[in-house]
């Protein structure tokens, strides 16, 4: 079945819970919910090895050197000159913004440990994530195409540093749609005190219908805000409203055959099982003292630790991509206390995430994603005295996964000796994508969407599978 056809199956299937007069929710919801494509996915290019997704993006750019990538020759050369021979035919960003002189080497001041049978390399602000280092896949080297924060996060997001192509998310929902039906397939959780600059084009269905946009949820009070009726609307004044709206929907659905129209339809669905559904989903209270203290989450405080519980509790009900956003990576100015704060927000909630959805038998079934959209320069950065930080860097910095289809406890590709460029092959994002869609059972190559006379895809006109990290 095309996905062209598997729209039109949802157009009639629109139309008879429409015809029988099935109640829709709150208006206010209708420009913000996605549709559900009920039962299992039909249609995959080959057997999927994963049926969710959680993508943990730390919004800032992480440094590599500071956390995963460790580089003894980096700590050997700390605050020397970079060596004449290392430069030659390099690239950076921002190299002369702050300094004429040549760039001086900046050594982790962090310790490195090896984790679990891997041996995987992690540094002390990560303790918790080491600890699960045997479930991991590790990935050196992954470059991106462009070193400014917000056209890097699109890319990572997107596959384009242009706005208005489809997220990751939006793509996958509309390829193979969502196993819940009481709740929106695609979600976005946001923490961290600014929040990601960059904001709904990160998560936005493009020029894909847009009932396949994500959902922003929060994570505490009504998961969406005026998802209660207001004070004084009963059921049956709710249900007549609706009635009436949906009844205006359907004649500019047969006039017009626009999916708009459609999504709206859906939207409404959507909404009025929320009603229900959502306040479950964000009531901690059914959940055991022990899960509580593993995640560090608190019911009623919005942070990243709710939000990885809140995350295990949608794919456990079926929603299949929920992206996980925590801000305040960008240290440009400080690597000391700032980095390891914000390392003390995810690395226990994080772990535990891996370690709760393995034990629920929900890991094999389930990709968890960390990383950001670029990482930072092996050279230091003064901007304020007696502090030093790093710039940005897109040539080579780390992600890690976790669920079913990887090798648990490889390490794909390697960096030089100081961290400033692969030496095994680039690992650009659009393989970085493929790779998800391939564990999904899409193939990167025939998810496409026609728009404006051609025919787009995630990937664009790249993308290979990283086969390093396929079990």
């Amino acid at each position: 079945m095309t996905f062209e056809e598997k729209l039109l199956q949802q157009r009639t299937r629109r139309h008879f819970f429409r015809d029988c007069g099935v109640g829709v929710g709150k208006m206010a919801l209708a420009s913000m919910l996605a549709p559900e494509l009920i039962g299992k996915t039909k249609g995959l290019h080959h057997p999927a090895k994963v049926d969710h997704v959680i993508y943990l993006f730390m919004a800032g750019a992480p440094s590599q050197l500071e956390l995963f990538d460790y580089k003894p020759d980096l700590i050997k050369y700390d605050q020397k000159p970079t060596p004449d021979s290392f430069l030659a035919g390099k690239r950076f960003a921002f190299m002369d913004t702050f300094t004429k002189e040549k760039p001086k080497l900046l050594g982790t001041r962090r310790k490195f440990t090896r984790h679990g049978q891997s041996g995987m390399w992690f540094s002390e602000l990560l303790p918790h994530i080491g600890s699960v280092a045997d479930d991991l896949s590790m990935i050196h080297g992954v470059s991106t195409e462009n070193f400014n924060h917000g056209p890097a996060k699109l890319f990572s997001n997107t596959g384009s540093v242009r706005t208005g192509r489809p997220s990751i998310g939006s793509w996958v929902t509309y390829g193979i749609g969502s196993e819940s039906k009481d709740l929106p397939g695609f979600v976005v959780l946001q923490s961290g005190p600014r929040g990601p600059r960059g904001g709904a084009a990160l998560w936005g269905s493009g020029f894909l219908p847009s009932s396949f946009q994500g959902v922003p949820f929060r994570s505490a009070g009504d998961p969406i805000l005026d998802l209660s009726n207001p004070s004084g609307v009963t059921r049956e004044e709710q249900q007549h409203t609706i009635t009436a709206i949906n009844d205006l929907n359907a004649l500019l659905l047969k006039e017009t055959g626009d999916t708009e129209i459609q999504t709206r339809i859906a939207q409404y669905e959507m909404a009025f099982r929320m009603q229900t559904s959502g306040p479950e989903l964000i009531d901690f209270s059914q959940e055991s003292k022990a899960t509580l203290e593993l995640y560090g989450a608190e019911p009623g405080k919005a942070s990243y630790a709710n939000n990885c519980l809140l995350a295990r509790r949608l794919v456990e009900r079926g929603s299949r991509f929920v992206q996980l956003y925590h801000a305040d990576w960008d240290h440009h100015a400080d690597l000391s206390k700032p980095l390891d704060e914000v390392c003390a927000e995810i690395d226990r909630p994080t772990a535990a995430l891996i370690k709760d959805l393995k034990q629920r038998g929900l890991l094999d079934r389930t990709l968890v994603i960390w990383g950001g959209e670029f990482g930072r320069t092996p050279m230091g950065e003064d901007r304020e005295e007696g502090k030093v930080g790093r710039n940005h860097h897109i040539d080579a910095y780390s992600v890690f996964m976790a669920g079913g289809g990887l090798k648990k406890g490889a390490v794909v590709g390697q960096t030089d000796e100081f961290g400033f460029s692969p030496v095994t092959g680039k690992i650009e994002i659009h393989a970085l994508q493929a790779t998800i869609l391939h564990l999904l059972g899409i193939d990167h190559l025939k998810l496409t969407y026609r728009f404006q006379g051609r025919d787009f895809r995630l990937t664009d006109v790249g993308g290979h599978l990283i086969n390093g990290l396929l079990a």
